[in-house]
C-alpha cells in the first residue's frame, strides 16, 4: 500500500486554535473527518513523538495526516521524523500552510518553492535540505498594516471567513485526495484553475494593507 504523508501547519495550545497561523491544522482535520464520517466511525488523533498523528485510507492509499506539536518555527523536525518513521518518499509528502500572498480562500497546490517567509516552510526545507516539496496553500490575506503581520497571522478569522472555511475546506480535501491518487499534477489542474478567491470584506481606513 503507498503511504503519503499530509502534514498540517499550526500552533498547538487554546491560544492558538482558530488562528489564521493554524489553518493547517484545520486541513487535515477536515479531510479525516470527510473520510471517517463516510466510514461512519469517529477521528482520533493520537499524541505522538513531534505531533498528533491519525490514518485514513482513499482508494488502496494510506494518508498519515500529521499535525506537528513542535510548534511553527521547529516544524521540520516533525516532518523529518515522521517521514523517515513511515519511510515517505518526498514525493509523497505535502504540506498544508496558510499563505498572505494570496487573497482569503484562495488556494493553491505547488510542487515546491521559496518560503515565502514562511517560517515553518523555512524549517522545513532548512531540514529535508530541499524546497522540493509539494505544499497546498490556503489564503488568509494580508488585510494589515506594516508591522502588524505577527498580530494579524496570530488573530483569529473573522465570522464572515470563518463561516466560508468549510466550503473551502471541502475543495483542500477533493485536491489532497486526488494528489494521493493520480498525481501533483492532476491535483494542480483540479485546484488552481476552477478555485477562486471568496471576497472578503474590507478594512475600514485609508491606509493600504501591506503587501
Amino acid at each position: 500500500m503507498e503511504k503519503f504523508l499530509i502534514v498540517g501547519l499550526g500552533n498547538i495550545g487554546p491560544d492558538y486554535e482558530g488562528t489564521r497561523h493554524n489553518i493547517g491544522f484545520r486541513i487535515v482535520e477536515a479531510l479525516a473527518a470527510s473520510v471517517n464520517e463516510e466510514k461512519g466511525r469517529a477521528t482520533v488523533w493520537e499524541d505522538k513523538r513531534y505531533g498528533f498523528v491519525t490514518r485514513i485510507s482513499v482508494k488502496g492509499r494510506q494518508l498519515i495526516l500529521l499535525k506537528p506539536s513542535t510548534f511553527m518555527n521547529l516544524s521540520g523536525n516533525a516532518v523529518r521524523y515522521w517521514m523517515q518513521q513511515e519511510k515517505i518518499e518526498l514525493e509523497h509528502l505535502l504540506i498544508c500552510v496558510d499563505d498572505i500572498a494570496l487573497p482569503f480562500g484562495q488556494l493553491r497546490m505547488k510542487p515546491g518553492g521559496s518560503d515565502a517567509g514562511h517560517n515553518g516552510l523555512k524549517h522545513i526545507a532548512q531540514i529535508l535540505g530541499t524546497q522540493q516539496y509539494a505544499r497546498l496553500r490556503f489564503g488568509i490575506g494580508n488585510d494589515f498594516y506594516k508591522g502588524q503581520q505577527v498580530d494579524y497571522v496570530l488573530s483569529q478569522f473573522p465570522p464572515e471567513e470563518e463561516a466560508l472555511i468549510p466550503e473551502c475546506t471541502k475543495h483542500t480535501s477533493a485536491a489532497i485526495k486526488t494528489f494521493c491518487l493520480a498525481g501533483i499534477q492532476m491535483a494542480m489542474n483540479q485546484l488552481n484553475k476552477k478555485n477562486r478567491p471568496i471576497p472578503s470584506p474590507s478594512r475600514q481606513g485609508g491606509e493600504e494593507p501591506a503587501e
